[in-house]
């Protein structure tokens, strides 16, 4: 009885796998036969928003002119403009690094040139200029006491 019982699972298995697997198929893209063209959402659909910079600020461009002037691998004057030779010196500047020289400006060459990021104001930079906290004594009872309780300390 097991032997037959197993058949029929079997049997019924397949069965119901044959009639579910066209559920399961991807649906094929078919030009339309009407002579319709795409509508306007489809239109749309295609066109898309470019993001990030998509051009290189004039006063950014003068500091890299500056920097690879001061660098030696620019010998025209600093103009503003993300021209051919401006690129063709950062490119160079680059390679001599061993970095890509496809896209430009690498962050790694802004940096080396002087141009990275200033963390000189952040809270943990030596020497930052933030003043040091208010004497406990010139802080209210009440706000104190209100610290105290919300850090758990008893005073």
């Amino acid at each position: 009885m097991t032997v037959q019982f197993s058949r029929a699972s079997l049997t019924f298995f397949l069965l119901a796998a044959t009639a579910a697997f066209p559920a399961f198929a991807s649906r094929v893209h078919r030009a339309p036969t009407s002579g319709h063209t795409q509508g306007p959402h489809k239109a749309a659909r295609k066109s898309h928003k470019l993001h990030g910079q998509q051009a290189i600020d004039a006063a950014r461009v003068t500091q890299i002119q500056q920097a690879l002037i001061r660098e030696r691998y620019l010998s025209s004057e600093a103009n503003g403009n993300w021209d051919a030779t401006t690129q063709a010196a950062m490119r160079k500047f680059q390679g001599d690094q061993g970095w890509q020289t496809k896209l430009t400006p690498d962050s790694r060459a802004l940096k080396k040139l002087g141009l990275g990021p200033d963390y000189s104001g952040a809270i943990n930079a030596k020497n930052s200029s933030f003043a040091d906290p208010p004497p406990v004594s010139t802080i209210p009872a009440e706000q104190s006491s209100g610290f105290a309780a919300a850090a758990g300390v008893n005073r």
